[in-house]
């Protein structure tokens, strides 16, 4: 009787430091992680540079997620922390709900924009020889490369040497390289670097599969109109420090000035201005700021009612290109 009373208390003992475990947070669990990265004030610094400073941000899971900022911003001293090339001096880093350790390196997938494949190596002992550093069986790692040389349809390429290789091609090969043992998390620095209008497709369509997979990507770039395109969030650094963070529409929506664009035919002349600024008016186009307190309907409403004939009405959102440079330069 003692014995089974015991065995019973035992179990609510355990249940109930399994449920705190989930509500809190351990570091060790993650059931309940919607991030597959965090990254909680982190701070380095080198000598007397600091190179992150307090930086915080999450990476959902499966998504393209931009991690971007002019030259000497942090961002590589944010990757080598997160690749755990370097620690950071202080701050918490969770990958998938636990503490980054040693042991998530092979669950993360790194092609930094400075390439490292071994230029006398031929191809398929590089790819071979990589996968098997990350993990991955001989038997595995054979498979998955002829997996990626028929996907791309480069088998010729196997004997041969990298340093025969163009830049494109070689590019190819860091791509495979990175992604062979099909990591949780995928940081890819400048990917599209070096690489032809065709080729640059072919890697953004594999990036966009990978994701619908349910792969993680962290996409940093100086590329703004190619993060608009594949990025769902971005983080902005400068000067090691946070200063922009969200979604993309959030953000363009954060940014915006009230401007509109409205193509029409015939004469618009200024019969607006009641409702809005005109910016510009040219042939057949015209731009108007909206007045304090004005909705974009009231504005149509009042073009329509001029009779105006109007062939296209939308919104002007700034580029994060514009909100970019805007926000370095504060």
């Amino acid at each position: 009787m003692f014995v089974s009373r015991v065995k019973i208390e035992l179990c609510r003992l355990s249940f109930k430091l399994r449920l705190f475990d989930i509500i809190f947070g351990h570091p060790n669990l993650n059931l309940i992680s919607v991030n597959i990265l965090s990254l909680e004030s982190v701070f380095k610094k080198y000598q007397t540079k600091t190179a992150v400073d307090n930086v915080s941000f999450n990476v959902p899971k499966g998504s393209i997620f931009g991690l971007l900022g002019p030259n000497g911003a942090g961002k590589t001293s944010i990757i080598r922390i997160i690749t755990s090339i370097t620690r950071a001096d202080t701050g918490t880093v969770l990958f998938n709900g636990e503490r980054l350790y040693e042991k998530h390196r092979t669950q993360i997938g790194y092609m930094p924009e400075e390439r490292g494949l071994y230029k006398k190596m031929k191809v398929g002992e590089q790819l071979t020889y990589l996968s098997r550093l990350k993990g991955l069986t001989k038997k595995e790692a054979k498979d998955r490369i002829e997996y990626w040389y028929n996907k791309f349809d480069i088998s010729s390429w196997h004997n041969k040497k990298v340093e025969e290789l163009s830049k494109g091609m070689q590019q190819k090969i860091q791509f495979i390289a990175t992604i062979i043992h099909d990591p949780l998390l995928l940081i890819l620095d400048e990917p599209f670097s070096g690489l032809d209008p065709v080729n640059a497709n072919l890697i953004r369509d594999e990036i966009l599969e990978l994701k619908n997979k349910g792969t993680s990507i962290i996409f940093s770039t100086h590329r703004m109109e190619q993060v608009e395109q594949i990025c769902e969030e971005i983080v902005l650094i400068h000067e090691g420090k946070n200063v922009l963070n969200g979604k993309v529409s959030d953000i363009k929506q954060q940014f915006k000035e009230h401007l509109f664009e409205v193509e029409f035919k015939g004469d618009f002349n200024n019969s607006v201005d009641s409702v809005a600024i005109p910016v510009s008016i040219s042939e057949g186009k015209a731009v108007l700021k909206l007045n304090e307190g004005v909705s974009p309907n009231k504005l149509l409403s009042e073009i329509i009612s001029k009779e105006i004939e109007i062939v296209s009405f939308r919104e002007i959102l700034p580029s994060l290109n514009e909100i970019f440079i805007k926000t370095v330069q504060k």
